[in-house]
């Protein structure tokens, strides 16, 4: 089931979380959905699933539009909330059982989805115990397994593998990719190389507004690939001009005054100038390399501010 998001605003008070995004989802696409904290995605999550409503804007899952159609949309949607909300009384079994049968769930298929969706998320030797004696990773396990039990064409998860082990969030990137083939997933999470490993597309928001969306494997060349210059030196002061001025150059910035990262376009090789910059001022070398950028490095780069510099012919020298 496709979905459309589009031209979604949400404020809070005088507060902008959401400004003017728009994005689509196809039937069976894995989609990582990233952010810096505050970005908007939780929200917009809420909104997709009808638990919020938008400012401005439209969503629509198929034919329906989610704020004409709650009732539909729950019936389609599985939600795994960042804050997973559970009846930690009730037990592993009965709450999974309790949360089929509001979704109209009975008898013996009941049963039958029960098992499933415990055997898949591997909480079977956790289903007879109270669910306020499981630890964060099993209760996050717990919480999937509801997202999952009314056989949902669209899973929205907002940070699926928070407190697992890395054991666990082996299993559960595993689980993502087979619910993949069969459902529309799209997935937060903090850790980029989960993201990377699990996600068709990616999915780029920043304060509120839609920063990329590209497919996982072309996110480095969204900012043009590029490289970084690790440079420590022995003397603070260090004077970046003849550096700056340089073609392919992007941005330097400081991580303490006698410790850069340089950063330049992908066909730039900036390790002579910077070597030559140093031998000029008397600044003894301690550290010169180069390396490609990393994801990391990637999302940095288009979240930080560092891509609309750059697109407005701006240069940030935080030396």
């Amino acid at each position: 089931m496709s979905l459309i998001v589009q031209d979604l605003s949400k404020k809070y008070g005088k507060q902008l979380a959401i400004d003017n995004l728009s994005f689509s989802v196809n039937p069976g696409e894995i989609v990582g959905f990233l952010g810096p904290n505050g970005a908007g995605k939780s929200t917009t999550m809420k909104i997709i699933t009808g638990y919020l409503p938008p400012s401005a804007g439209t969503v629509h899952l198929g034919e329906y539009n989610v704020a004409d159609h709650p009732m539909e949309i729950r019936r389609r949607v599985g939600y795994l909330p960042e804050h997973n909300p559970l009846y930690l009384e009730m037990y592993v079994h009965e709450y999974l059982s309790f949360t089929a049968n509001i979704h109209g769930i009975s008898g013996a298929e009941n049963k039958a989805r029960v098992a499933e969706v415990i055997h898949r998320t591997g909480l079977e030797r956790e289903q007879h115990k109270k669910i306020g004696a499981l630890s964060k990773g099993y209760r996050q396990r717990v919480g999937l397994s509801q997202a999952m039990i009314h056989e949902p064409e669209l899973l929205i998860l907002d940070e699926p593998t928070t407190g697992l082990d890395p054991n666990q969030i082996v299993d559960i990137r595993k689980l993502i990719q087979e619910l993949g083939k069969e459902k529309t997933v799209i997935f937060s999470s903090h850790i980029l190389s989960e993201v990377e490993a699990i996600a068709d597309r990616i999915i780029i928001i920043n304060q509120g507004k839609l920063v990329t969306d590209v497919r996982a494997a072309d996110l480095n060349q969204v900012a043009g690939s590029g490289s970084l210059i690790e440079l420590e030196v022995e003397n603070p002061g260090l004077d970046f001009s003849t550096i700056t001025a340089l073609g392919g150059f992007r941005e330097i910035t400081s991580v303490s005054p006698t410790h850069f990262r340089i950063s330049s376009a992908p066909d730039s090789d900036l390790r002579k100038a910077v070597f030559s910059a140093c031998v000029s001022q008397n600044n003894p070398i301690l550290t010169l390399s180069r390396k490609t950028f990393s994801l990391e490095d990637t999302f940095r780069y288009l979240t930080s501010g560092s891509a609309q510099r750059l697109a407005d012919g701006e240069v940030q020298d935080n030396a």
